[in-house]
């Protein structure tokens, strides 16, 4: 709920603003031609969009706790305690893993954008989440230098094979919508994973 309420109200705006410029009804770099009046329709105008946001996001959030979970009965069988505030460490974790270390290489990106093919684009982010959450585990978990360079080893790996990318940069919205929507992007990931991780270590603790 909170991950959908942050997207709706700092997101969506942006997603609608950036469909006039991926259709041609808006244009930048065109100060005082018609099309560049256009107005983004009203997000509250936007209900069937809204609720299409909710539901992904109830789906995809209760997908990362159970994962989340299964991170915490494999630490408790190590000795490790859970609870709230450890549990906002785990969220870090997965909004490193899932969202800031691929956007490295893949920043959250606006309608009418132009990329690389989307399975090879797909492929690096997978494989960027897996080997940064295994990377971590090692560093948070490891015992030994061993541990810690492989765990280093592990978060360098993607970005050493490198994202794919074209050759050159290119899009039909204006590049500053763009950086806004991706630094919000960022910033509504890293709330929703605390929020997630302290009322799931919170959960845990009341059940242990």
């Amino acid at each position: 709920m909170v991950a959908a309420l942050l997207q709706i109200f700092a997101l969506v705006p942006l997603i609608l603003e950036a469909e006039l410029y991926e259709t041609g009804a808006r244009v930048h770099f065109s100060e005082g031609s018609i099309q560049s009046i256009a107005e983004a329709p009203a997000i509250g105008g936007e209900l069937s969009r809204h609720l299409g946001t909710l539901a992904i996001n109830l789906v995809a959030w209760v997908g990362f706790a159970l994962v989340l979970v299964a991170g915490f009965a494999l630490a408790a069988r190590s000795g490790h305690r859970v609870d709230a505030r450890r549990g906002i460490v785990w969220g870090l974790a997965g909004f490193a893993a899932l969202t800031l270390a691929p956007s490295f290489g893949l920043p959250p990106e606006l309608p009418g954008t132009i990329s690389a093919e989307m399975h090879s684009r797909q492929m690096w982010w997978i494989g960027c989440a897996l080997s940064t959450a295994a990377g971590l585990a090692l560093l948070g978990f490891g015992r030994g230098p061993a541990w810690l360079i492989g765990g280093v080893a592990l978060l360098a790996l993607p970005h050493l094979i490198g994202a794919p990318h074209l050759d050159t940069y290119f899009g039909a919205s204006a590049p500053e919508l763009a950086a806004l929507f991706a630094a919000r992007a960022l910033g509504v990931s890293a709330v929703a994973w605390v929020v997630l991780g302290a009322s799931a270590g919170w959960l845990w603790s009341r059940e242990a």
